[in-house]
């Protein structure tokens, strides 16, 4: 059981299953919407089952491509997670307690990096994301 919440302890959920295909994506959009470097961030793995624990009320929505959306805390602005059509298809690891099971993968859209991020680590580093131009 994977478990995590934000910052201020009001939204928690659980994750049965496991995460895949870690990733930090170093694009200007996600360094303003995870306040970092970049963001880190696996999706659900399948058969993955997401439940919200506490403060699912609290969960705000901020959709940033048609379908996509990212999910925050209210009140402490945790970025929580990524939704696709309106369900959970990724978690920030950055509030995951623990150990999540996975680790960055790759690094993605590092041509956009920022001029003062130095990347660190053995993961492969894509100017854009795998598979993008295919």
């Amino acid at each position: 059981m994977i478990t995590g919440g934000c910052f201020c302890g009001t939204v928690r959920y659980e994750l049965e299953g496991s995460l895949r295909n870690g990733r930090a994506c170093h694009c200007s959009r996600c360094r303003k919407a995870f306040s970092g470097a970049s963001s880190a961030y696996a999706e659900l793995a399948e058969g993955s089952v997401f439940t919200w624990t506490a403060g699912a009320d609290s969960v705000t929505r901020y959709e940033s491509a048609e379908g996509w959306a990212l999910g925050f805390c209210s009140h402490c602005g945790s970025s929580l997670c990524g939704l696709f059509n309106g369900d959970v298809h990724g978690l920030t690891l950055g509030c995951v307690d623990g150990d999540p099971g996975v680790a960055i993968e790759t690094h993605i859209f590092v041509d956009s990096k920022a001029p003062w991020d130095h990347i660190g680590g053995d993961a492969p580093q894509f100017a854009e994301r795998p598979g993008a131009n295919e």
